[in-house]
């Protein structure tokens, strides 16, 4: 190695690199290797020893890079440059023959033809190139924004580090990221020896493992990727069925079962005999999602809300199988809320072992007359949560009692309400153990304050030992370090690790303090809402119920909760508490500040080539300042910014009359 000159050495690297890429590239996505594991060990060991030796010639795109040797400490969040859109959903034949009329309606008279895809069953992830090079990988997130997951996704052998084509050289493409069958079955089985828990089902799996701070526990775990989408404006883009093909051609993994066809009927044949052979599939599958397959035709026929009107998901009916009901037990929940739940002999069904169903309520129970000792049929809601369909009344045995209505809390044994028009019982204990539980692992959820490593179990054992009863308790701990070190299976790293992610939450926003404080009916959306409109937390718990009300959204239900939570002496004082640790409880005023009119509700198209930003850059700035960004031009634009090379979106937008502004103007915009 060290008797190579540096122009060998460099020459010897791009080689090894092309070989290693070549050959992941026919194992992982051809499914044709050509060379055996000894082989491509000795190459990667090769390449690893002369990066070494030469770091100056070690680049971002070496496969001696798809795993970070430290753990990240927290992700990034970043912008979309286009949204990242959810898919309309259908589930009979009607409801996707409305679908192709609404379609007819808007384009009267035209020719089209739709693209039908396998709808996997994983998480949506963004993938951007830059001059040939994997620069970003991102979650879907909530569509406008996700976390910045790129060193976890490079792990990912199957999706390529870098990629050559003669006019493509910045591209975006979208995918899923899941688990075959049989190695999420691995997976749990592991768990088992292990003695740890097993995972429910492959897709949250997928999810989780692509949110471990650890790139090397990511890589443990064989992830595959299907890529289904793609962005460029290099080159024009005519229809999706093309763009797969190229998609392809840039050596990303995508699936071949896709068919193009003429007609909607066509569609739901091609449906119909996927979910026929659904069982058959190396990976789980919901569904066909159907595009129509014109680019053009797409951008005419525009989005609503956060779904386009080019294309729906039509689903398959959830996965059914009979089993016995052993037991019935009761679970109480953060506010007080008794659902009751089949303990059920285990059956496999959907890619998981499953031995509880929700039963909801107990309306639900008495409607389809469910008792212990019942064979009944069990399906996964969406292909995720077990829920008994029916009761098969016929195998049921002789002299089964009826299940009774609850009286007392199964935890604390206090007589349980039933407001008036509400289907559910309520235990009105707050200092029932369940809902202290309960409240405080809402309190430390990743979308509440993000605590790291405060998981149930662990909560359940700092409440046995008295360290916390409420949420506020929480950010005392620092003061009993030392009874922490003293539990057993507790290091002084996972300890110290606790404490730094209890200070670290302190930084969370109002909103998701709000959220957090785990009032009844107050989702994330809705503690935006109230966050957004009172500011902090002094004028909405000095709000009336009446002037709460009147928030655009809020309804009576959500105005009487927040009344009756603020009302309450003892969450008063938690709140107080809360305030003297630290938390925020009002609105950043330098984030509200920056609003820019110019950019308020203003909608952004991003073309070509910027000198001065990164797209996901100006997007952001975009975003942070009040306005809105998309990815196609319509009448609907306020403004395109274009840099060099721009393409067809330029002249749609010079077409349309839409505003074009470049790098400088954008700037005298911003101020």
């Amino acid at each position: 190695m060290a008797t190579l000159s540096s122009a060998q050495a460099s020459k010897k690297i791009e080689d090894l690199k092309k070989k290693i890429a070549d050959a992941d590239y026919k194992y992982y996505v051809l499914a044709e290797p050509d060379i055996d594991d000894y082989k491509y060990d000795l190459m990667m060991k090769e390449l690893e020893a002369l990066e070494k030796d030469f770091p100056q010639f070690k680049s971002d795109d070496s496969p001696t890079n798809r795993v970070s040797g430290e753990p990240t400490k927290s992700f990034k969040v970043v912008f979309h440059q286009a949204p990242m859109l959810s898919l309309a959903n259908t589930y009979n034949e009607e409801e996707l023959y409305e679908f192709d009329k609404r379609i007819k309606s808007i384009l009267p008279g035209e020719k089209f033809e739709y693209v039908c895809e396998l709808k996997f069953d994983g998480l949506a992830v963004s993938l951007i190139y830059e001059n040939g090079k994997l620069k970003s990988g991102a979650t879907r997130g909530d569509g406008e924004k996700g976390d910045d997951i790129t060193q976890n996704i490079k792990t990912i052998r199957s999706i390529p580090l870098s990629t050559t084509h003669s006019k493509i050289k910045y591209f975006e493409a979208r995918g899923e990221v899941f688990f075959r069958k049989e190695d999420f079955l691995k997976i749990n089985e592991e768990q088992e020896l292990k003695g740890e828990k097993t995972f429910a089902n492959a897709r949250n799996t997928a999810a989780g493992t692509l949110k471990q701070k650890d790139s090397k526990a990511v890589a443990e775990r064989p992830l595959q990727f299907f890529a289904y989408y793609l962005r460029t404006d290099d080159v024009k883009l005519a229809s999706h069925s093309d763009n797969l093909k190229l998609l392809k051609d840039l050596r990303l993994p995508v699936n071949d079962k896709w068919v193009k066809v003429s007609s909607i009927e066509e569609a739901k044949k091609y449906c119909d005999k996927i979910e026929e052979t659904r069982d058959d599939l190396p990976y789980e599958i919901d569904g066909v999602v159907i595009k129509v397959n014109s680019l053009s035709q797409q951008d005419e026929l525009g989005a609503v809300s956060k779904s386009p009107r080019w294309a729906v998901a039509y689903k398959f009916k959830a996965k059914q199988q009979i089993t016995k009901i052993k037991s019935i037990s009761l679970q109480v929940g953060r506010v007080g809320t008794v659902t009751p739940v089949a303990n059920l002999e285990p059956v496999f069904l959907a890619g998981s072992t499953i031995s509880r169903a929700t039963l909801h309520n107990f309306d639900e129970i008495e409607r389809k007359d469910i008792r212990e000792g019942d064979y009944v049929k069990i399906e996964k809601g969406g292909d995720v949560i077990p829920k008994v369909v029916e009761v098969i009344k016929e195998k049921r045995p002789k002299g089964l009692p009826e299940f009774p209505h609850p009286t007392n809390c199964p935890v604390c044994n206090t007589h349980l309400e039933k407001p008036e028009g509400e289907v559910a019982y309520y235990c009105p204990n707050t200092a029932c153990p369940a809902q202290v539980q309960g409240r405080i692992e809402h309190f430390v959820q990743r979308d509440a304050m993000e605590i790291e490593g405060l998981g149930f179990q662990i909560i359940e054992i700092f409440i046995g030992k008295g360290f916390i009863s409420n949420y506020a308790d929480i950010y005392d701990l620092h003061k009993r370090k030392k009874e922490l070190l003293e539990l057993e299976r507790f290091g002084e790293k996972s300890i110290t690790n606790i404490l730094n992610g209890i200070e670290q939450s302190k930084e969370k926003p109002f909103d998701k303090v709000l959220f957090a404080l785990g009032v009844r009916h107050i989702g994330e959306r809705t503690a935006k809402i109230l966050a957004k409109h009172f500011g902090s937390i002094d004028k909405l718990m000095n709000a009336t119920q009446e002037e709460i009300n009147e928030v655009h959204e809020i309804g009576p239900k959500i105005s009487e909760s927040v009344a009756k939570f603020f009302s309450d002496k003892h969450n008063l004082k938690l709140v107080e508490r809360l305030r003297k640790a630290g938390l925020k409880f009002e609105i950043d005023k330098s984030i509200t500040q920056k609003i820019n009119p110019l950019f308020a509700n203003k909608t952004f198209v991003l073309t070509g080539t910027l000198e001065k930003y990164k797209r996901d850059e100006a997007a952001k700035i975009i975003e942070d300042l009040g306005g809105k960004t998309s990815s196609s031009v319509s009448k609907k634009t306020d403004f395109v910014l274009a840099g060099s090379d721009a393409g067809s979106k330029l002249e749609k937008a010079r077409a349309l009359g839409v505003k074009v502004i470049d790098e400088n103007e954008f700037e005298k915009m911003i101020g």
